[in-house]
C-alpha cells in the first residue's frame, strides 16, 4: 500500500494543543460541534480542502483560542470518518498497519470523506485496502452506491465487480462442464456437486438473465460431455451384468454406480435447460433392459434398494421427457418404456418405502420426494395415453390384474380409455369415416 506519508514533524501530534496551530471545528445540523487542534502544514501538505481554506487567497479565518479556525460542516452519519481522515494526517501508512481500516464500512466512509476534502493520498491508501479485502453482499450494495462517483480513482475497486467477458464466461463453462462429468474420484464429491450447482445457476433465468446464453458450440460440447459420462455408465453396467454385485466386497462398484446416476440425474437437468434432451433419452432407452437387469440379479441390500432410487430419479426425468413431448419417439420405443419399466417402478416403490421406514440415523437412506412418485404416476399416464388404443388396452388389463395396482395408479387411463373407445365410432362416423375402418378399433 502507498504510504500516506513520513512524519517528518515528531513533535506534532492530532490532537496536541500545545504545538497545534489550527482548530478544525467540525459541525453537524444535528448540533455537534467539536475541535480538533491540528497543524497547519500538516493539514495543507495532506488536503487540498484545508491548503485552499489556509492560503492567503481565502477570506480571513475566524479565530478560536488565538489559532486559525477551519469549519468544516458534515452529516451526523460521517462525522467520525472525517475525525479518521484528520488522524490519518499524522501516520504513516506502510502496509503494516492496515488495521486502520477497521473493516469494509469504515474504510469505505473514509474514503468517502477523503475525496470530497481532496485527499490523495488517503485515497489511494483507501482503494488499495477495498481493492484487496473480502467483501459481504451488503457491503458490495455500498460500494456501487459510492465508487462509481469518484471516477478513475475507484476503477481498481469496480473491477470487482464489472461484468465479465463473455469470452471468460464460455471458457469457465465448458471447463466446469467437462469436469462436472468426468467422474472424478469419489473424494471429489464435493468440488464436483459444487461445479454442477453453479453450472445450473449459470443457466438458470431468475430475477437476472442467465450468466451465459448458450450457443450451438457450447450445446455441441455439453452433448458430447454427456455421451463420454454415459459411455462410462455402460461399461460399468456391462461389468455389473458379469460379475453381479452380490457381498460387501462390491461396495466400490455400488457407490460408483450411484455417482454415475447421480451425474446423469444432474444431466438431465442441464440438458433440459438447453433443450437438448433427445441423445440422453434415447441412450437411457437402449440401456434400459440392461439396467433393469443389473439391478434384479443383485441381492436386495439397503445398498441396491437405494440404488434403485437413484435410478427410478433419473428415469423419471426421461419418463417427463418422452410424456409431455419433449422428445418425440415412435410408438415403438413408448411402448418400450412402459412395458419395461412400468414393473420395475411397481416393484421397486414398496422396497424403498419399506427401507425408509426403517431408516436410522447412522445409516440414512435418501427418501424419493412424494412429488417425484405423483409425478412419475402423471408421467406414465401421458405415456399410456399417446399409445394406440390396443396397446392401451394390454397395458390396462394386465395393470387391474395386477396385485400392486394401487402404484402406479393408472384410473385416469382407464377412464379416458373408456370414453374414447366409447364414442370412437360415433366420431369417425361424423368425420365420413368408413365404418369398416372404424369396426377395425
Amino acid at each position: 500500500m502507498e504510504s500516506i506519508g513520513s512524519e517528518t514533524r515528531t513533535s506534532c501530534r492530532f490532537g496536541d494543543r500545545s504545538t497545534s496551530d489550527v482548530v478544525v471545528r467540525l459541525r453537524t445540523q444535528d448540533g455537534r460541534d467539536e475541535w480538533m487542534y491540528c497543524h497547519s502544514h500538516i493539514l495543507v501538505e495532506k488536503c487540498k480542502y484545508f491548503a485552499d481554506r489556509l492560503s492567503e487567497n481565502w477570506p480571513t479565518c475566524q479565530i478560536i483560542d488565538s489559532r486559525n479556525c477551519v469549519e468544516v460542516y458534515c452529516q451526523e452519519s460521517d462525522f467520525d470518518y472525517h475525525v479518521s481522515v484528520l488522524r490519518l494526517f499524522y501516520v504513516v501508512i506502510d502496509g503494516s498497519v492496515d488495521d486502520l481500516w477497521h473493516g469494509v464500512k469504515n474504510a469505505l466512509g473514509i474514503l468517502r470523506v477523503a475525496f470530497e476534502l481532496g485527499c490523495p493520498k488517503i485515497v489511494t491508501a483507501s482503494v488499495n485496502y477495498l481493492e484487496a479485502v473480502p467483501w459481504e453482499e451488503s457491503e458490495e450494495e455500498e460500494i456501487l452506491k459510492t465508487i462509481p462517483n469518484m471516477g478513475s480513482p475507484g476503477e481498481p475497486i469496480l473491477a470487482r465487480l464489472q461484468p465479465v467477458n463473455p469470452s471468460a464466461i464460455r471458457r469457465i463453462f465448458l471447463s466446469a462442464v467437462q469436469f462436472a462429468t468426468s467422474s472424478p474420484a469419489l473424494s471429489m464429491n464435493d468440488i464436483k456437486s459444487s461445479a454442477q450447482e453453479q453450472l445450473e445457476y449459470m443457466l438458470t433465468e431468475d430475477d437476472d438473465s442467465p450468466l451465459l446464453i448458450a450457443d450451438i458450440e457450447i450445446k455441441s460440447e455439453v452433448k458430447e460431455c454427456v455421451k463420454r459420462l454415459f459411455s462410462r455408465f455402460n461399461i460399468l453396467i456391462e461389468a455389473l451384468l458379469s460379475e453381479p454385485i452380490h457381498s460387501s466386497m462390491e461396495e466400490g462398484k455400488v457407490k460408483f454406480f450411484q455417482s454415475l446416476l447421480s451425474d446423469l440425474s444432474w444431466a438431465c437437468q442441464i440438458l433440459n435447460k438447453l433443450e437438448i434432451m433427445r441423445d440422453f433419452v434415447l441412450n437411457w432407452m437402449d440401456a434400459s433392459d440392461q439396467i433393469i437387469k443389473v439391478l434384479e440379479q443383485a441381492n436386495p441390500t439397503a445398498k441396491v434398494i437405494e440404488t434403485k432410487s437413484k435410478v427410478i430419479e433419473v428415469a423419471a426425468k426421461v419418463f417427463e421427457a418422452i410424456g409431455y413431448g419433449t422428445v418425440i419417439l415412435p410408438t415403438a420405443k413408448r411402448l418400450h418404456v412402459v412395458k419395461v419399466w412400468l414393473p420395475f417402478v411397481r416393484t421397486t416403490k414398496p422396497l424403498i418405502d419399506s427401507l425408509t421406514a426403517h431408516n436410522d440415523d447412522e445409516n440414512p437412506t435418501p427418501k424419493l420426494d412424494s412429488e417425484l412418485w405423483q409425478s412419475l404416476e402423471s408421467t406414465f399416464v401421458s405415456i399410456i395415453l399417446a399409445l394406440p388404443s390396443d396397446e392401451q388396452a394390454e397395458i390396462l388389463t394386465e395393470w387391474l390384474g395386477n396385485e400392486q395396482v394401487q402404484y402406479p395408479d393408472l384410473t385416469e387411463a382407464f377412464e379416458v380409455w373408456c370414453y374414447r373407445s366409447k364414442v370412437a365410432k360415433r366420431r369417425l362416423s361424423s368425420l365420413g369415416v368408413e365404418n369398416e375402418t372404424a369396426d377395425t378399433l
